[in-house]
């Protein structure tokens, strides 16, 4: 194999001190009718309207939590099950492929369990998030504190799991505030 010529059909529309950058010779695909060099360099994450915040909203992002969790809550439910599914077949004294059949039976029905539970609970916290981002106007660690606070089913487990969710949402708000926070106590020291 040789190197590009200037009658190589690849760059034959360019000359040597054209294109990209002097001395070099763009590769031009015969099956693509522009000159790669038009392309940026560096292009945005996401595409965003004129004006529009340059973050996602509440919304668009508990899609992704919403999954996260199920996904988190099969993976923890899947490995509970197996440790169950393995101390209940050996109890019982089953071989074979029995035994197989009852530990897959063991990690499907936790594992799903454990998923729909972490889910529904996502579900719940991320409408919690997104309608009080759409009340309040700003979406903020107040809207996290109060929408995992919220989350719950029931007297007694709405008072625990909001205990649960205000412990955990105020550390996400101290972490995710920790600049602000460093920058109070530089100026009271």
């Amino acid at each position: 194999m040789s190197a590009l010529s200037d009658n190589d059909i690849y760059s034959q529309n360019y000359s040597s001190t054209g294109g990209i950058s002097a001395g070099y010779k763009p590769f031009s695909s015969p099956y693509l009718n522009f000159d790669p060099s038009y392309l940026p360099q560096a292009q945005p994450e996401f595409i965003f309207l004129d004006g529009a915040s340059k973050q996602r909203g509440r919304f668009e992002l508990a899609f992704g939590q919403i999954g996260g969790s199920c996904m988190i809550g099969a993976s923890a439910g899947g490995a509970s099950g197996f440790y169950n599914g393995l101390k209940a077949t050996t109890l019982a004294g089953q071989t074979g492929k029995l035994r197989r059949t009852q530990l897959l039976n063991h990690v499907m029905k936790q594992g799903s369990a454990t998923a729909n539970t972490f889910g529904s609970i996502a579900v719940i916290y991320s409408a919690f998030g997104v309608f009080l981002s759409w009340v309040r106007g700003a979406d903020d660690d107040l809207n996290t504190i109060i929408a995992a606070t919220a989350t719950g089913s029931g007297l007694k487990k709405c008072g625990l799991g909001g205990a649960v969710g205000l412990g955990a949402s105020l550390l996400y708000a101290l972490w995710n505030s920790r600049d602000k926070l460093a920058h109070l106590r530089q100026l009271n020291p």
